[in-house]
């Protein structure tokens, strides 16, 4: 019945309506696809959950405070010192801003305005430093809830209108770093995606040695991104779906990488067929029916692997998971439709010029990994616990990875403007005023919740306390530190301890630094009940798919190894190799998710053949068939995806290059190491118990010598 199915999909008619369906569904979506950038949400205050203390700060100060401020600096430095002239010419900047649409309307403050109302009285920052070599402007701009896409314009204008002969201006604050942020995420919808399909072009090339067929699994891959894309967008315009620049890119790579993977596993079981039968419609019906139980298996392993991460408290990592799930769903069902249709209608000649004809032998059965099977088979005992103990050797260097955060200037990997500005402010003694503790008390507490902050080392003297609704009071205090710094967490920490302490105050602390900490706090716990619960999910499909429960844990088991030792050597090259000065606390669960929803595939695609030739052959001959038949599909695969995930490294975040090269790394463990030595090595070790508690190699009978050197046939 499966095979019907099977062959009612590339009939010689349905052949045709499904190519027009799928074609037309295409352009419908692609018309969404494009939009997908307006609707993204990169604000961090809008990324945590309800129950953080900054989140509760934030509500209790919507009413007064616009969520939507953006406090910005433009930063003027000489070298020798500011002239009189270039003082001058700041205090012109600033009305010239102030007219800028964006610009609230309190204006813009200026080192002559601020030195006025110190004067007077008034508690204003200090904005020109002791040496006289840097000095600032301070505004706020509101765009509502566009600021992140109205962002990079006025940051044009700005930039147009400060300028310093033979000095440096540098636009800081929020405002410059939600700016460097939205460049660093610039072309994201192209640019990224038009990378990534020239390097899985010249490895299809290379893969196929054909000229034409490389061009079906891109165009499918193409498919399944406009359709996922338009899908997630209209999701995110109208179901509220959280969709943030990370997301996007991580959909983008992982549509086109999974789908050619898919590809790569169902052209090689296509072309097998067309060895066997001479019609190619009959081919397509078998390949897809022995195909698809694998490509489905494993798509529904990383969309659900994917979906675990919904239960995350990081609204930005919860989001990930549908957005994800949405990607890798559509990609396995245009790679069954689209591509089978796209096949049969080309025929035979799309292989040119190793045209696959009736008949002829199948190389696999002697080719490298027949080799690579047969050498195991010797001592396979010996293999999988010398490569279990080499990995678990490369997991020590877990102990090097730091996962406290990434201060502004090291989460990107090139030295963009607001860097410069903020350095500027640090080196000379001045205080990036864009940055406070927002303290919400009782009013009555308001004094004693300001004298607690007192002595913190790092916190300016608090400003005056302003009246909210129902006895609650607020005031704030400048942080002088780096806002995502761990400096700046510690001040963060020290002030809700000093606060809380105060009886009857009520009193929380929320501002910048503080979403960054709390972010880091829920990122923590997300990756110990997440973790443990993709285990869980991926563990039961893999129950369900081999009807066994032994296979399932060990292959688990060296997914697990393998995601440990990748990180272990993904660390020591971050800090040797790259440089880079730590990780983003959400690094190590979003390495896992993939890792294991990605890395368990290569063994879905291997154990689904090993069992399906078990039961001619028995567990250890079908260990040999299925490494054989399985291995340079598999190996092509795996190097198309760390190949897509690491031009993840073309972006200019740090987060986004260490989760390109774990990922790239890791799969690369799998498809090498994991799956080609260990796994095969375990399965002729154990044998027909690798199926417990099923009996479907109740026999159980070994290699003899003459099998394990003959040319290996496959299951016809």
């Amino acid at each position: 019945m499966h095979r019907q199915i099977a062959g009612s999909l590339t009939g010689r008619t349905t052949k045709w309506l499904v190519l027009v369906a799928v074609l037309v569904l295409t352009v419908f979506m692609g018309f969404f696809s494009s939009k997908l950038t307006s609707v993204q949400d990169n604000q961090a205050s809008s990324w945590l959950p309800g129950s953080a203390e900054s989140t509760k700060v934030l509500d209790e100060l919507s009413q007064t405070v616009d969520p939507n401020d953006i406090p910005t600096l433009v930063v003027y430095h000489r070298d020798g010192g500011l002239t009189d002239a270039d003082r001058a010419a700041m205090e012109a900047d600033g009305p010239e801003i102030a007219d800028l649409k964006g610009v609230t309307d309190a204006g813009v403050l200026t080192p002559a305005a601020a030195e006025a109302a110190r004067a007077q009285g008034a508690q204003v920052p200090t904005l020109v430093s002791e040496d006289g070599e840097v000095a600032y402007l301070y505004f706020v701009l509101n765009f509502g809830s566009d600021g992140w896409n109205a962002i990079p314009d006025a940051a044009q204008e700005i930039r147009d209108i400060a300028t310093l002969d033979g000095g440096e201006v540098h636009l800081a604050g929020y405002g410059g770093q939600a700016a460097d942020s939205a460049a660093a995420f610039e072309g994201i919808d192209t640019n990224l995606i038009l990378a990534t399909l020239a390097v899985v072009i010249v490895i299809l090339l290379f893969t196929y040695r054909s000229p034409i067929l490389w061009l079906l699994p891109i165009l499918c891959a193409v498919s399944a991104n406009f359709i996922a894309t338009g899908l997630v967008y209209l999701l995110a315009k109208y179901a509220g779906l959280t969709v943030n620049g990370q997301s996007q890119a991580i959909l983008s790579i992982l549509v086109i990488g999974a789908g050619t993977d898919y590809a790569l596993l169902l052209v090689a079981r296509y072309r097998e067929e067309l060895r066997r039968h001479e019609d190619r419609h009959e081919a397509m019906a078998f390949a897809l029916h022995r195909a698809a139980p694998a490509i489905f298996a494993s798509a529904a392993t990383v969309a659900v692997g994917m979906l675990c991460l919904s239960f995350a408290e990081l609204n930005s990592t919860a989001g990930l998971g549908p957005v994800a799930a949405i990607g890798v769903s559509v990609t396995m069902l245009v790679m069954i439709t689209l591509l089978p249709a796209l096949l049969v209608i080309c025929g035979r000649w799309v292989f040119w010029p190793k045209r696959p004809s009736f008949r002829s032998p199948e190389p696999t059965s002697d080719g490298l990994w027949a080799r690579v099977g047969r050498r195991i088979s010797r001592r396979p005992r010996r293999v999988w616990v010398a490569t279990t103990g080499l990995l678990l050797l490369a997991c020590l260097g877990l102990f090097s990875l730091d996962t406290s955060g990434l201060s502004t200037e090291d989460t990107y990997t090139k030295e963009f403007d607001s860097i410069k500005g903020q350095r500027l402010l640090t080196d000379h003694g001045l205080a990036d005023n864009s940055n406070t503790v927002q303290v919400v008390t009782a009013t009555d507490k308001a004094a004693d919740v300001a004298a607690a902050l007192e002595g913190i080392d790092g916190l300016a003297a608090p400003g005056e306390a302003q009246p909210l609704a129902e006895g609650r009071s607020w005031f704030q205090a400048t942080i002088n530190a780096d806002i995502s710094s761990s400096t700046a967490a510690d001040i963060v920490k020290a002030s809700r301890d000093a606060v809380h302490a105060v009886d009857g105050a009520d009193a929380l602390v929320g501002g910048g630094s503080a979403f960054y900490l709390d972010t880091k706090i829920a990122s923590v716990r997300d990756s110990w009940v997440i973790m443990p619960l993709v285990l869980a999910v991926v563990l039961l499909i893999l129950i369900g798919l081999l009807r066994a429960v032994l296979a399932p844990v060990i292959l688990i088991a060296t997914v697990v190894l393998s995601f440990g030792a990748a990180l272990g050597i993904s660390a020591l090259l971050f800090e040797h190799v790259f440089g880079f000065a730590g990780s983003d606390p959400g690094f190590p669960l979003f390495a896992f998710v993939f890792l294991v929803a990605l890395g368990i595939d290569y063994n879905i695609f291997l154990m689904t053949r090993v069992r399906e030739e078990t039961v001619t052959h028995g567990t250890r001959k079908g260990a040999l068939i299925g490494l054989a038949s399985t291995g340079g599909v598999i190996t092509s695969a795996g190097v198309v995806l760390a190949a897509t995930f690491l031009v993840l490294g073309s972006l200019p975040l740090v987060f986004l290059a260490e989760l390109g090269v774990a990922v790239a790394l890791g799969v690369m463990l799998d498809t090498l190491v994991v799956r080609s030595v260990l796994v095969t090595a375990l399965n002729l070790d154990l044998g027909g118990k690798i199926w417990w508690p099923s009996r479907l190699d109740s026999a159980d009978v070994p290699l003899t010598e003459a099998e394990a050197r003959a040319p290996l046939e496959t299951v016809h």
